[in-house]
């Protein structure tokens, strides 16, 4: 398979969760578990990409690269595209986003994110999907639904029950047929998506669902979906989530 980088977004700053990147899980900082999976993925080169000067130490002290980027971003996409500008890297280099606050990511559906992007010829941005298995989640706002073509193309996404099953939902799910697929975020593009990425603006889509990848259909643009059949742990949003993941990683 071709080389592939990952780069990770971390902010210092979360209203719930204040200086989460650096919180200890099993004794060490999240930040760091997520550069160890994304290095048992197989990257040629890891970078987390911070906002604080205290990320960067860690990151480093413990044998990985960060950069410093600005703190006026908006989103990790925009920060990974400063990454990939300060670093040079060519239009054609492939990118990973994994998100610095998934320590449970397994590796596997890093190299399989990457892995998509290299296997077609028609997108500049893949990621993954998983089937729902639980009718409830079919109807969670907060669980992404991706509609796809027959080649895997994301046609949509939505918060929302997509596609609507007529027959099966007339006062919610009653009887399931397995037939949705959960989106799960993580993205690979090139790194010449990412500096076209950055100059659109924000979709009408975008806006109303809360989901950035929108602003790329709507540009015209596909997005390649394979489905896995492993789905990664929840991230780290809360004490709570903090609570959970260090009894998994304790235990």
């Amino acid at each position: 398979m071709n080389a592939f980088k990952v780069v990770i977004p971390a902010r210092y700053a979360s209203s719930r969760l204040p200086a989460k990147p650096l919180l200890k899980i099993a004794g060490k900082a999240m930040i760091l578990h997520v550069c160890e999976k994304a290095a048992m993925a197989g990257a040629d080169e890891i970078v987390v990409a911070t906002d604080d000067e205290r990320i960067v130490d860690c990151v480093k002290q413990a044998g990985f690269h960060a950069l410093m980027t600005a703190k006026s971003h908006k989103s990790g996409t925009e920060r990974i595209t400063e990454v990939a500008n300060k670093l040079a890297w060519g239009d054609e280099v492939i990118i990973v986003n994994c998100q610095g606050d998934e320590p449970l990511i397994p590796p596997e559906l890093i190299h399989k994110a990457a892995a998509a992007l290299i296997d077609q010829q028609l997108a500049q941005v893949a990621s993954l999907c998983a089937p729902i298995l639980d009718p409830k989640e079919v109807i969670n706002p907060n669980a992404v639904k991706v509609v796809r073509d027959q080649q895997d193309y994301a046609l949509y996404f939505s918060r929302a029950a997509i596609p609507w099953d007529r027959e099966a939902y007339p006062a919610g799910p009653t009887t399931y047929q397995h037939s949705h697929f959960r989106h799960i975020g993580i993205y690979s593009y090139t790194a010449g998506f990412l500096r076209r990425y950055v100059t659109w603006p924000i979709s009408t889509l975008e806006q109303i669902e809360s989901l950035e990848q929108l602003r790329i259909l709507a540009m015209g643009e596909k997005i390649y979906v394979p489905a896995v059949d492993q789905v990664p742990a929840a991230g780290v949003d809360t004490q709570e989530d903090l609570d959970r993941v260090n009894g998994l990683l304790n235990a």
